[in-house]
């Protein structure tokens, strides 16, 4: 019964909330006591109380069963620190403007770190009027294979779907995308200035050799 919520979870949010055991009790409904037996670990509240006990505290059930009060101080946060969380069950895509407690298919879901693009995962960015069309070197099976892709700027952000067996590529319009997003089922999330992915491809992974190797068999495949 202490997997969905724990008497330490419970005191430290009746601490936080600046409230004596008595007080909490009585919102609840219950005597001091039993409050008291689920601090110490001497019981537990009764699945019934979750709801009231998440009232009680001003958050969520999910808040109040991960243990994770989520605070966000600005709710319009800025679209690049957008968080990205995906079920590793049903590869459900789930995005944040901030902080979250998400679970999806039982599982709770911790936000994506996104790292530097790299030689297996070459991004090709270029200028077609006002879009970037993006297009990912990279195998797209049923096993292995790009998820979305996402451009994002400080006040809004573009997210496409992609398939198994399609092509890794999307168009994005400009206007103010300054971090272009991708995700790889097995590697993770990934991410690269969409200026640097443009003028900076000598520079830009490890074996430029390579890269500018797959840049021409890329012009002639995609004209």
């Amino acid at each position: 019964m202490n997997q969905y919520v724990t008497g330490t979870v419970i005191k430290e949010l009746r601490e936080k909330n600046k409230m004596t055991q008595l007080e909490l009790s009585e919102q609840l409904g219950v005597s001091d006591k039993t409050v008291s037996k689920w601090e110490t670990a001497k019981g537990y509240p009764d699945i019934t109380l979750l709801e009231p006990i998440a009232e009680a505290f001003r958050i969520s059930v999910t808040e109040l069963i991960s243990g994770t009060p989520i605070q966000n101080a600005n709710v319009s946060a800025n679209m690049l620190k957008s968080k990205f969380y995906v079920c590793p069950v049903c590869g459900n895509i789930i995005h944040s403007m901030g902080e979250a407690a998400i679970h999806c298919h039982g599982v709770q879901l911790m936000p994506l770190e996104a790292e530097q693009t790299d030689e297996h995962h070459m991004v090709f960015i270029e200028r077609v009027e006002d879009e970037y069309y993006v297009r990912i070197d990279h195998t797209m099976t049923k096993e292995h294979f790009i998820s979305f892709m996402a451009a994002a700027g400080s006040g809004d952000i573009q997210m496409v779907k992609l398939y198994p067996e399609a092509s890794a590529e999307a168009r994005f319009k400009i206007r103010g995308v300054r971090r272009i997003f991708f995700y790889c089922n097995r590697d993770g999330l990934f991410s690269i200035d969409p200026v640097k992915g443009i003028d900076d491809r000598e520079n830009g992974y490890d074996d430029s050799k390579e890269r500018r190797e797959l840049e021409k068999a890329a012009e002639m495949l995609f004209g």
